[in-house]
């Protein structure tokens, strides 16, 4: 179990992709991870776009990047939402600043920019948000998965093993 002890965030809000979502948190906790769901209510069950259920363990406003050691974002048209929550970006930013590992798939990368973390960042995404990255200020990659730092990203639900491996990777290397 090589992330006993760590603690992630997965974002939540209607029309995620299920898979993009699912494969990674089921990974992170096989590892021995913590993974809670946040979404704008909690106790509220968010439905994915081919009507897999999640339901929010916590609210936006009650993540603290000072108690969690990394974030899952996960695409479908459920980023185009959660980039409007004050509360997410903060979130972001912040464990951006801490260094700590972000992994966004497909069009998860709207929430980074939103949160204005991508100037100078190498990263990947559905190619369908390219034009967004790259007027975000990254350097876009068309790969199954780009590292930068502590930011983990991949392009759509093909790159889902070499992703969640790299995230978990990514949590597991950033013991405290």
């Amino acid at each position: 179990m090589t992330l006993s002890g760590k603690k992630v965030i997965c974002l939540l809000d209607d029309e995620f992709e299920d898979l993009e979502l699912w494969y990674p948190v089921y990974r992170t906790r096989e590892e021995g991870a913590l993974v809670q769901f946040a979404g704008p209510e909690k106790g509220r069950t968010y439905i994915g776009k081919y009507g897999v259920p999640a339901t929010a363990d916590i609210s936006y406003d009650e993540m603290d990047a000072s108690d969690c050691d990394g974030l899952l974002v996960p695409g479908g048209w459920a980023p185009d939402k959660i980039r409007r929550y004050p509360q997410v970006l903060r979130l972001v930013r912040e464990l951006d600043a801490a260094g700590k590992p972000i992994g966004q798939i497909c069009h998860a990368g709207w929430v980074l920019i939103s949160a204005k973390i991508l100037q100078g960042r190498k990263v990947t995404s559905t190619p369908g948000i390219r034009d967004d990255m790259e007027n975000a200020g990254a350097e876009w990659f068309d790969e199954a998965v780009v590292i930068d730092g502590n930011l983990v990203s991949a392009r759509r639900p093909p790159d889902l093993p070499p992703y969640a491996k790299a995230f978990v990777e990514a949590l597991a290397g950033s013991r405290q």
